[in-house]
C-alpha cells in the first residue's frame, strides 16, 4: 500500500503502527535497532568501550568535562587495571553518579 492508495481509500483511515524492536518498548536503541551501550543501573550507567575510547573522551561525553576520567578510573579499577591508558573495546564500565 502506498502514499497515495493510503489517502484515497475511504475504508482505512488510521497508519501502521512500526513493529517494536527487540529490545522492547523500553529499551532504548539506536537508528538501526540495536541496543544502545548505555544503560541505566541503580548504582550508575554502564558504558561498553568502543574502539577509539579514552577514560577522558567518555567523561567528556557523560558529564561535559574530560577531567572527570579519574573518577570513572576509580569506579572501575578491577577491571581496567593499573594503566589508565589501557582500555578495551567491550569493556564494561560503570560510570558514577556526579
Amino acid at each position: 500500500m502506498g502514499l497515495f492508495d493510503f489517502l484515497s481509500n475511504e475504508g482505512e483511515k488510521t497508519p501502521v503502527q512500526p513493529q517494536q524492536s527487540a529490545a522492547g518498548a523500553g529499551g532504548a536503541t539506536d537508528f538501526f535497532g540495536n541496543p544502545t551501550p548505555t544503560t541505566s543501573t541503580a548504582t550508575g550507567d554502564t558504558y561498553t568501550v568502543v574502539s577509539g575510547d579514552s577514560l577522558s573522551k567518555i567523561a567528556k561525553n557523560h558529564y561535559g568535562d574530560a577531567a572527570k576520567w579519574h573518577q570513572i578510573y576509580e569506579a572501575n579499577k578491577a577491571t581496567i587495571g593499573s594503566n589508565p591508558d589501557l582500555i578495551e573495546v567491550g569493556q564494561v564500565l560503570t560510570l558514577p553518579s556526579n
